[in-house]
């Protein structure tokens, strides 16, 4: 016996009983009047939910076992052959939506390589991984779909309805993920397809062009904590060994089997001027783990073998532009006994500093400037 199960139709029979109003996209939802509520109902649809359909349609349908055989103990159990989970995001202008699915597609099409497939499954691969890893874009008529396959497991994008950009992992062997059929571990794979879900997000938001939004740039320069409590100390933008540390990994980029400890080191220590000797192994050592905590950088379990991210790439690669073709000729620029301004820059920092000494006057009246 099979059973399908539509969690978005079950969610919005659940609204429709609460008098919650909602407005449908397909199978999914395009807006919610309390999307906080929704949000729960979709959380708490589980096991005991599953089974409680599954039972009452036991009652309506012919089947071959009679009450008194499940009485005396035969009964059906479910299990999990295929599983979705999904995650859309709506786009307040459809067309610039589509655009930027476009662009995803474009800049992520190394998504199934080994060493890019296990930074979203965060599962280690290695020969012996069965399964292809690749990346297809399948075009159905006009609109295309992005999909990346980890064994068994698909995960797919595609533009829904033309207003929404759906993230969507489908399970169709669970044993690939440490677990058994049974439907008691619906929260558990829920967890996982999720964590896979926002992952492929976000390496595709920080691939997406050359920029990185302010939240990503604080996480670099600023010290952090991550989840587990380690601290990461942060990576001062501008100081010669950050940017020796940033622009050095750049250089390893293209190899499938990533780089060592002693191939950074002779990078860096190159970058900076300075003698093998005077930047020491245990040096080395706490950088790679700065970079590593910041996820610039990865280590697959059990290995002395370094990757770097694709986040890693994208922060190495402004930063270092920034550096290069902005900060170091505008500093010397100004710092030069000689400097000679652009007319146009003279006055518009003329006006910037009139500017600041009328702020530092109005706040502090009594203050005289010199």
């Amino acid at each position: 016996m099979k059973l399908c199960l539509n969690g978005h139709e079950w969610a919005k029979r659940q609204l429709e009983k609460q008098n919650i109003t909602y407005e449908a996209l397909d199978n999914g939802f395009l807006s919610c009047a309390e999307p906080g509520k929704l949000q729960k109902i979709c959380d708490r649809l589980g096991p005991e939910q599953i089974d409680r359909v599954f039972r009452k349609w036991l009652s309506r349908i012919p089947l071959p076992l009679r009450p008194q055989h499940r009485e005396a103990g035969y009964d059906w159990n479910l299990s999990i052959w295929q599983m979705e989970v999904s995650l859309t995001q709506i786009f307040d202008r459809p067309l610039r939506g589509r655009e930027f699915f476009e662009e995803i597609i474009r800049d992520n099409l190394d998504l199934g390589r080994p060493d890019r497939v296990q930074l979203i499954f965060a599962r280690r691969v290695t020969k012996k991984t069965p399964g292809e890893f690749k990346t297809r874009v399948i075009q159905d008529g006009v609109q295309p779909s992005l999909h990346i396959q980890y064994k068994n497991f698909d995960l797919k994008q595609y533009f829904r309805e033309r207003r929404g950009c759906r993230t969507e992992g489908t399970f169709r062997n669970v044993g690939d993920f440490g677990s058994n059929r049974g439907l008691i571990n619906l929260p558990y794979l829920q967890k996982i397809d999720r964590q896979i879900n926002r992952r492929l997000l976000e390496v595709e938001r920080v691939s997406h062009n050359s920029g990185l939004s302010a939240a990503s740039i604080q996480r670099v320069v600023q010290p952090t904590a991550r989840e587990d409590g380690k601290k990461a100390p942060g990576l001062k933008f501008g100081q010669p060994r950050v940017m020796a540390l940033l622009l050095a990994p750049t250089m390893f980029h293209h190899l499938i089997d990533g780089f060592h400890n002693r191939d950074l080191r002779r990078q860096v220590a190159d970058l900076l001027g300075l003698a093998l000797t005077e930047y020491t192994p245990h040096q080395m050592t706490y950088d790679l783990r700065r970079l590593r905590l910041k996820g610039l950088i990865y280590r697959p379990p059990k290995t002395n073998r370094y990757f770097v991210t694709p986040y890693g790439w994208k922060v190495a690669r402004l930063f270092s532009r920034l550096e290069a073709r902005v900060f170091r000729p505008a500093m010397a620029m100004f710092t030069t006994n000689d400097a000679v301004l652009p007319f146009p820059l003279r006055r518009t920092l003329d006006r910037v500093d009139s500017q600041l000494d009328q702020l530092i006057y109005d706040a502090f009246p009594a203050a005289k400037v010199a």
